[in-house]
């Protein structure tokens, strides 16, 4: 009870200088969590996200930027797939299922995808679940309607019933080119945690057909969504569309190619790891900083409680403790700073790519990263521990004369 009280007081005694150093170790403390479990998650979600597709056929161009516009649903489309094209590969005797997409317009900034019923009737978008709706029914082949994805239709506040006109273009800006047409929602798809929630889907022949649209595009699509019949179609097309082809593309393994993306920036993560670090070397040194210059002030308290009989080793070991509730105290304080930063950035990565991080589910680094800025700040409380170990008692308590 003298050893924890001692800490209590001592505490008590510094307090704008704990709160300070506890508040820097907490900021390291939720920067390297939410750093890691970002980078973590994010890595392993998109290259998981395919939307139960294997490959995706475009216009000539970068496979990445294919598989961003039609898995994503972010960048541009890099050109049109004719109708020959999507006859040929829809009969495909390589190909289990073929299903087109077109873009190019959006209803205040968020995307309209034209395809066919069929997406969401046979796909299962990950093993075992198919698409389902909240409610209403799915869009006619052909009728000017509209199945809003959960996550568009809830902030959108749209519902059945609710008619709009397409805006041109794929993003939202001050003043819109808006198309005559007027599509009616007949149905919100159910939440599938999926770059789907965020679109807005109608006819294929709605988006080809539609007003102010080239005429002579109206038989073409965006793109094509497949599914081989086994990994050796994927190599075979490859060889047909990529090397010796020049007309079009197939993005194919979709996971390898969105690997690719993280490979690229991966320098980005390390950088924000170093600052996380950084701020937690910064902080263990503010720790070592406020107890050794409060050293002086301590010494004939210590000398007190040498002479009262404490030893050498419970003094040391007092100090070393200290600094280590300092640390304990402001990584207890960094899961809070955790929360409120990955909370923000999941919401951030769901609104811009659809994909929704679980953050709060258990990994080893909310164990290690935290016990690891405790044990820098034990570390960083030694060198005071040491001054303190060295306390001369009778040259301390003599009488100033």
């Amino acid at each position: 009870m003298t050893f924890l009280l001692l800490i209590y007081r001592s505490l008590r005694q510094h307090l704008l200088s704990t709160v300070v150093t506890a508040g820097s170790i907490a900021l390291a403390t939720g920067l390297l969590l939410t750093v890691w479990v970002v980078k973590t998650q994010s890595q392993e979600l998109f290259a998981q996200t395919n939307s139960g597709f294997d490959a995706v056929l475009g216009a000539r161009g970068s496979p990445l930027q294919l598989v961003l516009n039609s898995i994503f649903h972010l960048e541009a489309s890099p050109g049109n797939v004719s109708a020959e094209d999507l006859q040929f590969i829809t009969r495909h005797p390589l190909v289990k299922t073929a299903i087109p997409i077109a873009v190019g317009d959006n209803f205040k900034g968020w995307r309209i995808v034209g395809t066919v019923p069929e997406l969401f009737q046979n796909i299962e978008y990950v093993p075992g679940k198919k698409y389902a709706l909240a409610e209403g029914r799915l869009f006619e082949g052909t009728a000017k309607e509209a199945v809003v994805g959960s996550y568009a239709a809830a902030v959108l506040g749209v519902k059945l019933g609710d008619t709009f006109h397409p805006y041109h273009g794929l993003d939202l800006v001050a003043n819109p080119d808006v198309h005559p047409d007027i599509f009616t929602v007949t149905g919100v798809l159910a939440p599938t945690n999926t770059p789907v929630d965020r679109v807005i889907w109608i006819p294929l022949a709605g988006i080809q057909t539609m007003a102010g649209h080239d005429p002579k595009h109206a038989t073409e699509v965006s793109a094509v969504l497949l599914q081989l019949r086994s990994p050796m179609a994927g190599i075979i097309l490859d060889q047909t569309y990529n090397k010796q082809g020049n007309r079009l593309t197939l993005a194919w393994p979709i996971g390898s190619i969105i690997a690719s993306l993280f490979g690229k920036i991966g320098w980005f993560d390390q950088v924000l790891t170093l600052v996380a670090w950084l701020v937690a070397l910064v902080a263990a040194a503010s720790v070592l900083a406020s107890i050794y210059n409060s050293m002086s002030a301590r010494q004939r308290d210590i000398a007190i409680l040498r002479a009262l009989g404490a030893r050498r080793r419970f003094v040391f070991g007092a100090i070393v403790a200290e600094a280590g509730v300092i640390g304990l105290l402001g990584a207890l304080a960094g899961l809070l700073v955790y929360g409120v930063l990955v909370t923000g950035i999941a919401a951030v990565i769901r609104r811009e790519a659809g994909v929704v991080l679980d953050p709060f589910v258990w990994q080893a680094v909310f164990l290690w990263a935290p016990g690891t800025l405790v044990g820098l700040c034990v570390l960083g409380g030694l060198i005071p521990a040491v001054k303190a170990y060295r306390v001369p008692v009778a040259e301390t308590l003599a009488p100033v004369s």
